[in-house]
């Protein structure tokens, strides 16, 4: 008589995962890294996740686009969306080592995949740009209301930040130091004044 069949906590499994595909890049990571992630065969894991590798990627990205998503929803509730959005860079200042030598698994994966899965660096493009939005309508909202009194396109505003947000993710692992990255992301914020 067979025994029961394992069941698995999809989300849970995708965020093991993620943090092998973060640390170590989408090519680099083996069917092995996953399984010791994890904590599942190989077998169970491709049963899970018919996709294979490739799938289970696929969702560390869309649970990074959630964050992201709640991330939004935050901002529209807020009385200073603004400040949320200064924050949000300014968090990144405060990361411990380990976290700014991982970056961004999202901008990793535009650089990192480009001409070898576009699938994915189009998934990952999608998700930037999405932010990209969030920034420039955040933005556009506080011109109106003179929070913001920079009087250049919001969506030019917007692309600056997602600039400064894929540049500190290089910067970040070269200057893995909060006094560094500080005086830096004030001096890219001071924009949004």
């Amino acid at each position: 008589m067979r025994g029961r069949p394992a069941t698995y906590d999809n989300d849970a499994v995708v965020l093991k995962a993620q943090e092998i595909f973060w640390e170590k890049g989408y090519s680099a990571t083996s069917l092995q890294d996953l399984q010791n992630a994890t904590q599942m065969g190989s077998g169970s894991l491709y049963n899970t996740f018919r996709g294979g590798k490739k799938e289970l990627f696929s969702k560390a990205l869309q649970q990074r686009r959630e964050a992201f998503q709640a991330f939004k929803k935050e901002l529209k509730q807020s009385a200073s969306p603004m400040d949320l959005i200064r924050d949000f860079f300014r968090s990144v200042a405060m990361a411990d080592e380990h976290t700014h030598l991982k970056g961004c698994i999202v901008a990793n994966t535009v650089t990192a995949l480009a001409f070898i899965d576009n699938d994915l660096e189009t998934e990952a493009v999608g998700i930037l740009k999405d932010v990209e939005k969030m920034f420039t309508d955040t933005i556009r909202e506080a011109q109106r209301t003179g929070t913001v009194s920079n009087p250049a396109d919001a969506a030019v505003l917007g692309r600056y930040l997602m600039t400064c947000w894929n540049g500190l993710n290089v910067t970040r692992r070269m200057h893995p130091h909060k006094e560094k990255l500080k005086e830096l992301i004030e001096m890219q914020l001071g924009i949004l004044r």
